[in-house]
């Protein structure tokens, strides 16, 4: 069944962006089709991520009644779509994010799975984009200011009846000082899809404008997207595989193995 699935955050800066990217990379690497829809109109990020910051046609013309939908999106070179939206300062008088639930069911003809990238916090422009959920995912840190302004994601998205799929814990250390997983999920009351560990491979993968499931398909990053991502799509993935590889592949550097 064809659904849009709202990630969105409490707090800016945990990686909710990298997380819509690599999401939608990882479910595309299942051969799922997938559409990443940049709904963050006020501060957007998925061009400047995807190496495509300025294109004709973006979101800001479909809710202004400029443009068609077909005429905003365009396809990834690794196979997902993308629907962008605009840069430009001027646009941001213009933005009318209200107009998000007259396209809701023209997005689900596009592609099997829809994920939007929503702006941070509970201001306007995130409800409205919440609106739309079918489900929703909240991406936070194992940082109690993170968990907080989670939980009042959560709350919210609770009294405008949406299902919460659950949360993915980016940035992780697994260190004493950040919080474990059992307090983050005591504390948000809803299942811990993932853990994402902090892996330099992610800010390289900003850096080359790609997904780190893309860039760095073995790294500890990228393989944690694809468990994520097969949980939320039921198929079956080998992480071991892939850490066997990448084992096999340090250790070809290092000249200890033929």
């Amino acid at each position: 069944m064809k659904k849009i699935i709202v990630v969105t955050s409490g707090k800016g800066g945990v990686g909710k962006t990298t997380t819509v990217i690599n999401l939608a990379a990882a479910i595309n690497h299942f051969g799922k089709d997938v559409l990443i829809v940049d709904g963050n109109l006020t501060t957007p990020n998925i061009g400047v991520y995807l190496n495509s910051p300025e294109v004709p046609v973006t979101l800001n013309h479909v809710l202004s009644g400029k443009a068609k939908l077909i005429e905003s999106v365009y396809v990834h070179k690794s196979g997902f779509k993308v629907l962008p939206s605009s840069l430009s300062v001027k646009e941001l008088n213009k933005i009318k994010t209200e107009n998000l639930k007259l396209i809701k069911n023209e997005l689900k003809d596009f592609s099997e799975y829809v994920i939007v990238d929503s702006s941070a916090g509970l201001g306007k422009e995130t409800l409205n984009t919440l609106e739309i959920a079918d489900e929703i995912i909240v991406v936070t840190n194992p940082e109690l200011p993170a968990i907080t302004d989670a939980l009042k994601v959560i709350k919210v998205a609770e009294k405008m009846k949406k299902k919460i799929l659950g949360a993915i814990v980016t940035r992780v250390r697994k260190d004493k000082i950040e919080m474990q997983p059992d307090n983050v999920k005591e504390l948000l009351e809803i299942p811990i899809l993932g853990m994402v560990p902090e892996d330099i491979s992610v800010k390289k993968s900003l850096n080359s404008k790609d997904a780190v499931v893309h860039s760095h398909p073995k790294s500890y990053a990228a393989r944690a997207y694809k468990e994520i991502a097969a949980r939320l799509i039921g198929v079956y993935y080998d992480s071991d595989k892939d850490k066997e590889r990448l084992v096999k592949r340090i250790l070809q550097k290092m000249n200890l193995l033929d």
